[in-house]
């Protein structure tokens, strides 16, 4: 059976980490697409303009994700390596978690700095809520009206969500199949005489 959930993030979630006068304020956020992830960093910048460091990781999609961190500044692989390891060993995607830096005057060290990173990102996480989200396709229905009770009857057995459809003559029903189940409902369907069926890629 193909895997078809993951887990994410519910909600915003706020931490921080202080050390040597320096202050970590981190922050968890739900994003769907890297775009999202591109509006989340553009904002940061603009209300955090005057912190030293703005650093970040995320993860998106599932199960092909795509993966992004950053130093911003900082030396290499202290910052956006540690805040990615923290949403990576919770197994997370669709998050991106930012860690703001205003400097205290005091170095950290590279090993300082990768354990500040580390926490800051643990506290963000720790205080938001994890659920699994479920991963679906979706598939457009097409066909004569006398096969509609059919067709609504399959719909109705697998528990589908109907995102749209046009009842006409001709019927047109577009709706969202759980992965796992993809297969076996998309060849259920097929059975019905005159039925056409188009998958969403």
């Amino acid at each position: 059976m193909q895997e078809d959930s993951y887990q994410s993030i519910l909600q915003r979630a706020e931490g921080i980490y202080k050390e040597k006068g320096s202050k970590f304020l981190s922050f968890a956020i739900p994003v769907c697409s890297v775009d999202d992830a591109k509006m989340v960093l553009q904002s940061f910048r603009a209300n955090y303009h005057d912190a030293r460091h703005i650093c970040y990781a995320y993860v998106i999609g599932y199960p092909n994700s795509v993966v992004r961190s950053s130093d911003d500044g900082e030396p290499s692989g202290t910052a956006g390596k540690p805040i990615l390891a923290q949403i990576q060993a919770k197994q997370l995607s669709d998050v991106m978690v930012v860690v703001v830096r205003y400097f205290g005057g005091v170095l950290l060290g590279t090993g300082g700095l990768v354990v500040a990173y580390r926490e800051a990102t643990v506290d963000a996480l720790n205080n938001t809520t994890v659920y699994t989200k479920i991963v679906e396709q979706a598939l457009t229905i097409q066909c004569a009206y006398p096969q509609l009770n059919e067709v609504m009857k399959i719909i109705k057995d697998n528990n589908l969500t109907i995102i749209s459809q046009t009842l006409e003559i001709s019927c047109t029903l577009k709706v969202q199949i759980r992965l796992s189940n993809f297969e076996i409902i998309t060849e259920r369907l097929k059975q019905v005489h005159g039925l056409q069926v188009i998958e969403q890629i």
